[in-house]
């Protein structure tokens, strides 16, 4: 593959640099740190391996730096994608992580980067790169976290509200010297559950446990009646 070189001279890399920590806007901070990769000899592969973006990117600010010098970093054209997420894409993207992704035809129940890349081309006809989709997930302030597990009722719905009915009509017909009582139990673990985390590219983080588990059981039980009259008197 033919490597891209830029020769300026070290006053022009000197100003670039300056440029850059003055700079507080993300994208054009970006565009300056590709050109200063590319001219300490970097390939735009390696250059867009280190910050992690597409290197037909970095292809397009170095061409655009020939073209206009260091003003051509400060142009929108000089594209690193983020041109494409407009307000009408971020909150179609919004609601498209509100919910689940089998309600748009997908079998898995979690999103990834990518699904929802293809998805979103579904929808608004426009591919953005992985890096760019990090960015717009970014921009409306989504989180990657683990999801709560539940399970659905086993009972049809007719089955579960005659079985409420009957445990209320219990209650309510208890003798005076009889109890009602809310009961259940848990399983403690010794070694934790490790949930997701971010980490750098390249690194694999590490989590001290125990290693030998150790399982304990807990019982509790709450009177019915109780929170009643709590909530009579409060």
């Amino acid at each position: 593959m033919h490597k891209i070189v830029l020769k300026v001279r070290h006053s022009v890399k000197e100003r670039l640099v300056r440029s850059l920590r003055r700079t507080r806007n993300a994208g054009t901070r970006l565009r300056y740190l590709m050109i200063i990769n590319v001219i300490n000899g970097r390939s735009t592969r390696q250059t867009a391996k280190v910050l992690s973006v597409h290197h037909t990117t970095v292809g397009r600010v170095v061409q655009r730096f020939h073209q206009y010098g260091e003003a051509g970093l400060h142009d929108g054209r000089a594209d690193n994608g983020e041109e494409k997420l407009s307000e009408g894409y971020l909150q179609r993207l919004h609601t498209l992580v509100s919910n689940a992704p089998t309600l748009y035809g997908w079998r898995r129940p979690t999103w990834t980067r990518e699904l929802l890349i293809e998805t979103m081309v579904r929808l608004t006809g426009v591919r953005i790169h992985p890096t760019t989709m990090s960015r717009a997930l970014a921009r409306i302030q989504a989180r990657r976290g683990r999801p709560k597990p539940i399970v659905g009722c086993p009972w049809p719905q007719a089955a579960k509200t005659r079985r409420l009915r009957q445990l209320q009509s219990l209650i309510a017909a208890l003798p005076r010297r009889e109890r009602a009582f809310y009961e259940d139990e848990v399983d403690i673990h010794l070694n934790p559950k490790i949930g997701l985390d971010w980490m750098v590219s390249g690194q694999q983080k590490e989590v001290l446990t125990p290693g030998q588990n150790e399982k304990r059981y807990l019982a509790g039980a709450l009177d019915v009646v109780l929170p009643l009259l709590e909530t009579e008197f409060s």
